[in-house]
C-alpha cells in the first residue's frame, strides 16, 4: 500500500503520496483541501518528462514536509547526476519551495513541468463520487494559473503563482533551466486558496493575516502554544514523547471558523476537518487542564449555532446543540444537511457539562452568566424534544430518514447498537450513556443555577429530577442475568442487552449506584471487554463483535480515557491505572500520536496494537485522550480555590511531575510516583496551594 504523506494547519491539509505528487482521485482524499473543498486534485512534478523515486522523506513538522527525489526508477540512480528536494509548508497558504541539484561536472538543460489541476470536489462527493453541477475552468492572467469553480453564488478559486519564470498553460506550469555543474535552480510555487461569497470575502478578507503566515511565524506560534501548556516531567520517555505529540497535534488542529471569528479544533484528518459538537466537547474537557483557552471560542460557537426551531432536514430543534457544520458545496446546496447539521443527541447535554467543568476549574463566573439562556435552553430540550416517547430519557430518531444520521449517539455506525444476538433495535433508541449524560447535566445546572444564576428552586428542581432519573435507570438499564447495564432500551422499554463499553461513560457521569459499580468495574477490566491495549467497543462474546469494525470491537483511546475517568470517580484507582498504563503502551507503536481507533485483537496474540485502516490521525479526541489520561493517573479535581493530587500511577511508570498547571487556583504543580511491593500507604489527597506567578 502506498504511504500518504500529510501536512496541515487547521482545517487545511494537504495529502500526497511518498513522490510528493497528488494525482487525481474520485474517492481517497488526496489533495490540497480547506474548508471541505480539494482545491488541487493534481500536483504532479517531472523533469524531462520522467516521474521521480523518492529517496526519503522527513515529517519535520505537522505543517512543514521535505521530499528528496531523484528522476527514474531505482535501478536507474546508482550514480544519479541529480536530485530534487521540494521542501512543502502550509500556513493558510501553500507554500513548495522546488529545488534542483546538478551533482555532474558539466552543465544541464531540464524541462521541469508540475501539471495543476482542481476538481473543487466536495469532500463529501470524495466519500460518494458524483459529478460535477458546474464546470471548472483555468485563466492565465498576470503570471499566475487561476483555477476556478462558480456555481450560482458558491465560487472557489484555487491561484498558483512562481518565483520563477514559466511557460503556464490550462494545465500547469513548465520551467526551462539550465543548472552550472555543482549548482542548483530554484523556484518557489506558492497556493492560494480563496473562499468566495457575500459574507465569506468580507471575513477572508479581515483575516488575512492569520490565514498567511510565514514558516518562522508558524514555528513560533507552535512555541508559544507548548510553553503555555504544564510542563511534564517523568520518568517514562514514551509518556514525555507521547505528551508533546498530543499537544503539537492539538496545535495543528486549530482552525478560524467561517461562521464565526473564533479558533476551534477541527475533529480529524481526512474526514472531520470542521467542528463537531459532541468531539469538541469532549475534546476540551480531556485536555481542560492542559488548553482551557480553547473552551470559550468552543462555547461560544456552539452557542451561536444552537437550535431555535424545528427543522425536519437538518434535525434541528429547540435548545439542540449542532452536531456538525460544514462548508461545502453539497452543505451549501442543502444536498446534505450540514449547514448546521443537528443529528446528534448527546452534544446538548454535553455543552452544560463542559460549561460547569470549565467554571470548576477556572472560577470564570462570567461565562456561565453570559450562557445562562444556552445552558438553560439545553437543559429543557433534554426533557421535551430529547424525550421523544415521554419515559424521562433521552431518545433519538432522526427527523431526515433519507440524508440523516440513523444513530445519534457517538457509536454512530449503522450497525453500533444492537441485542447481544446481534439483532438491531427499531427507533427510536436510548442508548445508556445518554442517560448518565443527563443525569450529569442536571447535576451540574442545579449547582450553576443555585451559585451563578441565582435560581435556587430551579436547581432544587433539576436536583430532583435528576435523582429520579438515576433511580429509574438504576432501575430499568440493569441487566440482571448478567448483571451490568443494558447498551440501550428499545421502542417497547425492552432492553438491548449487548455488553459494551458504554458502562463506562455511565461512571463517568455518576448515574451508576455505588452498589453495582464493583461489579462495572470487573467487567471493563474482564477479557471480555478489555484487550491488554484498552477496553473494546463492544464485548468479545455479542454476535455482531468484529475486533476490526468501526465500533463493535475496536479500541478508541478516547472512550478509553473516559472510562478511565469513570474508574477514577467511583475509587477504582488501580483499575484506572491500568487502562492508562495500556492506552500509552498503545501509543508508543504509534510514534505517540494515538490514532482515531485501532484494532481489538488481544494483546497475548499481538507484539503491537493492529492498525483500523481507516481511522483518523490526527484526530482531535484521540490527541486530548493522553492529557485527560495523566490528569487520572495524578488524581487532580478542582476542590474550591484549590487544586486536589491524589495521584495513582502504573507500574514501573516511576515519577511522574506536572508544572504550572493552570487554574483558578493561578499555577500550581502535581506530582505522583509509581508504587512499589513494599508502599501499603493509604496517603489522603493533598491539597495544592497555589505558587506565585
Amino acid at each position: 500500500m502506498r504511504r500518504s504523506i500529510s501536512i496541515l494547519d487547521g482545517n487545511t491539509f494537504l495529502a500526497c503520496d511518498e513522490q510528493g505528487d497528488v494525482d487525481p482521485s474520485p474517492s481517497v482524499p488526496t489533495g490540497l483541501f480547506s474548508y471541505d473543498t480539494r482545491f488541487l486534485s493534481t500536483w504532479r512534478l517531472r523533469v524531462n518528462g520522467e516521474r521521480l523515486h523518492a529517496l526519503s522523506v522527513d515529517d519535520v513538522r505537522y505543517f512543514e514536509s521535505r521530499f528528496f527525489l531523484v528522476p527514474g526508477e531505482p535501478t536507474h540512480y546508482i550514480d544519479a547526476k541529480i536530485s530534487v528536494i521540494r521542501n512543502r509548508t502550509i500556513g493558510g497558504s501553500f507554500t513548495e519551495d522546488l529545488a534542483v541539484l546538478n551533482h555532474g561536472d558539466h552543465e544541464v538543460e531540464l524541462s521541469v513541468r508540475v501539471d495543476m489541476g482542481s476538481d473543487f470536489a466536495d469532500i463529501f462527493e470524495i466519500k460518494n463520487p458524483q459529478r460535477k453541477k458546474a464546470p471548472v475552468s483555468a485563466i492565465v492572467e498576470e503570471g499566475q494559473l487561476r483555477l476556478r469553480y462558480l456555481r450560482d453564488r458558491f465560487h472557489r478559486e484555487t491561484v498558483i503563482s512562481s518565483s520563477a519564470a514559466a511557460v503556464i498553460d490550462s494545465d500547469g506550469m513548465t520551467f526551462q533551466v539550465r543548472i552550472p555543474p555543482q549548482a542548483e535552480w530554484q523556484t518557489q510555487l506558492h497556493v492560494r486558496t480563496l473562499v468566495l461569497g457575500a459574507q465569506e470575502r468580507d471575513f477572508r478578507e479581515s483575516l488575512k493575516l492569520r490565514y498567511v503566515r510565514s514558516r518562522d511565524e508558524l514555528d513560533e506560534e507552535l512555541r508559544r502554544w507548548v510553553a503555555a501548556a504544564p510542563r511534564l516531567s517523568c520518568d517514562s520517555p514514551p509518556i514525555a514523547s507521547t505528551y508533546r505529540r498530543s499537544l503539537v497535534d492539538l496545535a495543528a488542529l486549530r482552525y478560524t471558523s467561517i461562521s464565526v471569528a473564533a479558533e476551534l479544533i477541527a475533529a480529524g484528518l481526512p474526514w472531520f476537518m470542521t467542528v463537531f459538537g459532541r468531539d469538541s466537547i469532549f475534546t476540551c474537557l480531556q485536555a481542560l487542564p492542559f488548553t482551557p483557552q480553547l473552551v470559550p471560542a468552543t462555547l461560544g460557537t456552539l452557542a451561536y449555532g444552537q437550535g431555535t426551531r424545528i427543522n425536519d432536514f437538518s434535525d434541528e430543534e429547540p435548545g439542540k446543540i449542532l452536531h456538525e457544520l460544514r462548508y461545502g458545496e453539497s452543505a451549501g446546496f442543502e444536498e446534505q444537511p450540514h449547514s448546521p447539521y443537528y443529528g446528534s443527541a448527546d452534544s446538548t447535554p454535553l455543552f452544560v457539562i463542559l460549561l460547569d467543568e470549565y467554571e470548576r476549574w477556572t472560577g470564570d463566573a462570567t461565562l456561565v452568566r453570559a450562557y445562562e439562556f444556552e445552558a438553560r435552553a439545553a437543559l429543557r430540550w433534554i426533557d421535551t424534544y430529547g424525550d421523544l416517547l415521554d419515559t424521562g430519557y433521552i431518545w433519538y430518531q432522526t427527523r431526515n430518514p433519507k440524508t440523516g444520521l440513523p444513530n445519534q449517539c457517538w457509536k454512530d455506525s449503522w450497525d453500533s447498537v444492537s441485542y447481544r444476538d446481534g439483532r438491531l433495535p427499531d427507533f427510536p433508541r436510548a442508548t445508556c450513556e445518554l442517560q448518565g449524560y443527563a443525569y450529569d447535566a442536571k447535576v451540574r445546572g442545579a449547582r450553576l443555577a443555585r451559585l451563578y444564576w441565582n435560581d435556587p428552586a430551579y436547581a432544587d428542581r433539576l436536583e430532583r429530577e435528576a435523582a429520579d432519573l438515576k433511580t429509574r435507570f438504576n432501575q430499568e438499564f440493569w441487566v440482571a442475568d448478567g448483571e451490568y447495564y443494558a447498551f440501550a432500551l428499545d421502542t417497547d422499554g425492552g432492553q438491548v442487552d449487548a455488553l459494551s463499553s458504554n458502562i463506562g461513560h455511565l461512571l463517568w457521569s455518576g448515574i451508576v449506584d455505588e452498589s453495582r459499580a464493583g461489579r462495572i468495574a470487573e467487567l471493563l477490566l474482564s477479557p471480555r471487554l478489555f484487550s491488554g491495549w484498552g477496553v473494546r467497543t463492544l464485548a468479545t462474546d455479542c454476535a455482531r463483535y468484529n475486533p476490526l469494525g468501526y465500533h463493535v470491537g475496536t479500541v478508541w483511546p478516547f472512550d478509553n480515557s473516559i472510562i478511565a475517568w469513570g474508574l477514577w470517580r467511583y475509587g477504582f484507582r488501580r483499575e484506572a491505572a491500568t487502562i492508562c498504563q495500556a492506552i500509552f503502551d498503545a501509543a508508543e507503536y504509534f510514534q505517540g500520536r494515538l490514532p482515531e481507533a485501532f484494532a481489538g485483537y488481544p494483546r497475548a496474540r499481538t507484539t503491537y496494537p493492529v492498525e483500523y485502516p481507516t481511522a483518523c490521525s490526527p484526530q482531535a479526541w484521540s490527541a486530548a485522550a493522553p492529557l485527560l489520561l495523566l490528569r487520572v493517573m495524578l488524581g487532580l479535581e478542582p476542590q474550591g480555590e484549590h487544586l486536589i493530587v491524589d495521584p495513582e500511577l502504573p507500574t514501573d511508570v516511576g515519577r511522574v511531575e506536572l508544572l504550572n498547571i493552570p487554574g483558578r487556583w493561578g499555577r500550581t504543580d502535581a506530582l505522583g510516583r509509581s508504587r512499589t511491593p513494599d508502599d501499603d500507604l493509604d496517603l489522603p489527597p493533598i491539597p495544592m496551594r497555589p505558587r506565585a506567578l
